[in-house]
């Protein structure tokens, strides 16, 4: 106790930094069972400092069960601690951070410039203050205003075929497939191969079973989704990550006949990065075909909007909708009531709209840039819609390649990373061009260029 030296310039108070020092002194065992500790008084005159000091430290030590007050005979060391294991040696402290490489080719970035700064601010600040009644325990499946505006908007944009009681929203895409998970507990699930690597970790972490769907140029191959044993498939077929292809409609129709061959088979339309077509009008989606309730249409916000806009939504067919409302009729919503205002409000008044078309604009000039730096120096595939396209170097190792960016400080990944079984375009990286501006295009294709060859 009498090396305990108070920092009285540090911004800690004296009775918290006395206090984790008798902690520290207990736990690494210099301070031992039933041992007592100086007075108040005594302590206090040593470290030249209040009384008032000291009993706030030893009062909450003893309400803390560290120490025992016995009238007449001061604080011990508690006996009950005899238990609690002691630090045979100091905590380590966490290791360096490795170097940050830039991101400018991220798949997943997002350009908050266009965000709508001003607009969003009014909305919710009109939400809080003209509705206080969301203070409110909302639905479980989202309030029905949002749900309703959605509807409307999936139907004229994306063809999307639903009325708002079809509507569950959730945070996130995780919180969907959660969703989706308690619906259908025995499905077996075929992912898309080469597709997302954080859709393929969430099912490994739920214990979930789940075969890879192979792809050719069209989309699953249905022969091999016959042969799998999958219940359900997992299709994104707007626009394909990370391939880029769109499934047309004849292979679209295939899977339609896929899931309507057998009880219990769906398919899951995720609509990844639609709204972003750059040679044509968004195609429209593969629910909107379905007419025996087998498709369950999956979207999200996070990159139209913003990644921490943590909405997203499900197109529950009915038979699905039954299952939901008798497991989760008592849910509580995950999304806040206030954001879901402010969301409802940024639909209907048409301003999700014009940030679509302003975004998209951007999107396109930055797509436009990095394909330029690129042209006459690879094969550049998938540039025709959404936010990323595959550039690929015949000849080269997709290892190499990447380790290279890496030594020139960025980051790429390649489509190696997507697969589980063979790489359908070996050499080939897949670039984002969402957080890459179009005047940092070139400078940064010409380090890329300059860390290859």
């Amino acid at each position: 106790m009498t090396e305990f030296t108070p920092a009285f310039h540090e911004k800690t108070p004296l009775y918290d930094q006395l206090y984790r020092y008798i902690i520290s002194q207990i736990r690494s065992g210099a301070l031992k069972q039933g041992e007592k500790l100086p007075s108040k008084r005594a302590l206090a005159g040593h470290l030249g400092i209040s009384l008032t000091t000291v009993e706030k430290a030893y009062g909450l030590l003893t309400a803390e069960g560290y120490l025992e007050s016995r009238p007449r005979s001061g604080c011990r060391v508690a006996a009950a601690l005899a238990d609690i294991p002691l630090l045979s040696q100091p905590i380590s402290p966490p290791p360096p951070r490795e170097e940050r490489l830039d991101e400018c080719f991220s798949t997943s970035a997002v350009d908050t410039s266009v965000f709508p700064f001003s607009t969003w601010a009014r909305l919710n600040r009109e939400a809080v203050y003209e509705n206080p009644g969301l203070l409110q325990r909302g639905e479980g499946q989202g309030d029905w205003g949002l749900r309703g505006a959605l509807s409307d908007f999936l139907h004229q944009y994306r063809g999307v075929v639903c009325a708002p009681e079809q509507v569950v929203l959730a945070a996130g895409l995780e919180g969907v497939m959660w969703i989706l998970l308690q619906l259908l507990p025995q499905a077996v699930f075929a992912l898309e191969d080469p597709g997302y690597g954080s859709l393929r970790r969430l099912l490994d972490n739920l214990g979930r079973r789940w075969v890879p769907a192979a792809m050719d140029s069209k989309g699953p191959v249905i022969q091999n989704l016959e042969e799998s044993g999958a219940d359900v498939a997992y299709v994104t077929p707007s626009h394909q990550f990370p391939l880029g292809h769109t499934i047309p409609a004849g292979r679209r129709g295939e899977l339609l006949r896929w899931a309507y061959a057998r009880e219990g088979r769906y398919l899951i339309e995720d609509d990844y990065d639609a709204e972003f077509r750059y040679a044509s009008r968004p195609i429209p989606a593969m629910q909107g075909m379905d007419v025996g309730g087998r498709v369950i249409y999956v979207g999200t916000f996070s990159r139209t909007i913003a990644p921490s806009i943590r909405v997203a939504y499900l197109i529950l067919p009915p038979e699905l909708l039954e299952d939901y409302h008798r497991k989760f009729s008592h849910a509580s919503a995950t999304v806040s009531r206030f954001e879901q205002e402010a969301l409802c409000r940024f639909l209907t008044s048409g301003a999700y709209g014009r940030h679509l078309r302003r975004a998209g604009g951007l999107y396109r000039r930055r797509r436009d840039a990095l394909r330029a730096a690129l042209e006459g120096w690879g094969e550049i595939r998938g540039a025709e819609a959404g936010l990323h396209l595959l550039f690929t170097l015949p000849g080269r190792e997709e290892k190499d390649l990447v380790d290279r960016a890496a030594r020139a400080g960025y980051r790429v990944r390649g489509l190696g990373e997507y697969c589980v079984g063979e790489d359908p375009l070996p050499g080939t990286l897949v670039l984002g061009f969402a957080g890459l501006e179009e005047e940092r295009a070139a400078g940064a294709v010409g380090a890329l260029r300059e860390a290859f060859e």
